[in-house]
């Protein structure tokens, strides 16, 4: 029996403590903003009267407010930057402004109100983050190799950054990651992997994926040579890979002195532009384009005039895949022309002839073929007489005068 005593004295005072526990427990809310942006912490309570409200930050007074006196103490910190607005604290609502935040705003704030109607505790932890803006791909040369160099600069926390290739490879990537922070503690992450000998169509894809959640950024990049004939229609390829989703495309042409826009494709309203002076010298096929395929027929082109860099960008709001053609053309000589029109006169002299010898070759068989079907009835003529001979002279002596007479 007094054990029995003793283990419900023990159970009572579990669920007393447990119990107290829960009633004393402070809320907690987390909020996350971006920086150089306005931070809201709220801190909500039952009105009353004479309220007195304090922020603290890892137990540090950062601001209090008076209502009966109207004063105010604000931490060296967040000086200018901090505010709590009286009239919503006689509403019971004690939210703390935090203006232009900054990295050391990262942390956890608590909330305490005194007034009439009681105290209330309530805790916020902040945390602020520098998000991607813009991931910067492209390709260097160096002395023997070429490298594809992945940026990102301004953020916080340091994405993770993985290299891909489409079609895939069974090689290992070896990529060198750099991440540096400047004094306000924003990285730069920087990401160069060794491009593979031998396999100049591979697309590289870089993708820095951020570590507490939020939008991943993708950008890959392929670079080409192109060499055409001057007057004769070039097709400029430009392809999306696989993970982007109903891209926008566009394409533009520079060179050393400038550079212009040629069209512009929106995949959602499946809509082409092409600007001047581009009208009818290039033309792009909308049906393939909202299947990913946004290459386009550059017709009749100036060895002078078209020469230079087509650069076509596929783009979704955190993607993008950037194809870089340099076309080059050759002038035609005379000579070519001349072998041209040759070639142009022999293949359709080759084109008669072919036909001039299906229609023989069909002659040849229906005169063949007639032929036999003469000789198959001529054969059933011969048959059929002889037949008749051999019935008379299966006949008996009897029955043949018997014919005679009649």
């Amino acid at each position: 029996m007094p054990g029995a005593m003793s283990l419900i004295r023990t159970w009572a005072c579990l669920l007393l403590w447990v119990s107290a526990a829960t009633q004393d427990k402070t809320p907690e809310v987390a909020v996350k903003c971006f920086i150089s942006e306005d931070c809201v912490l709220p801190c909500s309570f039952q009105s009353g009267a004479g309220e007195t409200v304090e922020w603290f930050k890892q137990d540090k007074l950062m601001y209090k407010f008076e209502r009966k006196t109207q004063e105010r103490f604000i931490h060296q910190q967040l000086a200018g930057r901090a505010s709590v607005s009286p009239q919503q604290v006689s509403q019971g609502n004690a939210t703390l402004v935090l203006k232009t935040s900054s990295l050391k705003d990262r942390g956890t704030y608590r909330c305490h109100v005194n007034s009439s109607a009681g105290h209330h505790d309530a805790t916020v932890i902040l945390r602020v983050e520098a998000p991607i803006r813009g991931l910067f791909l492209e390709m260097s040369r160096l002395s023997g190799f070429e490298e594809m160099k992945c940026i990102v600069q301004d953020v916080f926390p340091a994405p993770r950054v993985t290299w891909e290739t489409e079609p895939p490879t069974l090689e290992a990537f070896k990529p060198f990651t750099r991440m540096t922070a400047d004094k306000r503690g924003l990285y730069t992450v920087d990401s160069r992997l060794k491009k593979m000998e031998g396999k100049p169509d591979l697309i590289y894809i870089c993708k820095m994926t951020p570590p507490y959640g939020g939008p991943a950024w993708t950008s890959s990049l392929i670079e080409r040579e192109i060499k055409g004939s001057e007057g004769k229609d070039l097709t400029l390829p430009c392809s999306a890979p696989t993970y982007l989703n109903k891209p926008s495309l566009q394409w533009t042409f520079s060179t050393s002195n400038e550079s212009t826009q040629i069209l512009t494709y929106n995949s959602q309203s499946g809509r082409s532009i092409t600007l001047s002076p581009w009208e009818g010298q290039v033309e792009l096929d909308i049906y393939n384009a909202h299947f990913g395929d946004g290459s386009v027929r550059l017709m009749n082109p100036h060895r002078s005039r078209n020469a230079g860099g087509y650069t076509c960008v596929f783009s979704t709001p955190y993607s993008s895949h950037t194809e870089r053609n340099k076309v080059t053309f050759s002038a035609v000589t005379a000579g070519q022309e001349g072998s041209e029109k040759d070639t142009s006169f022999w293949w359709i002299f080759g084109l008669v002839a072919g036909l001039l010898l299906l229609v023989l070759t069909g002659l040849f068989a229906f005169l063949k073929l007639r032929a036999k079907k003469q000789k198959l009835t001529h054969k059933s003529e011969e048959e059929a007489e002889l037949n008749a001979v051999r019935g008379w002279s299966s006949q008996t002596p009897e029955a043949l005068q018997k014919l005679y007479t009649r």
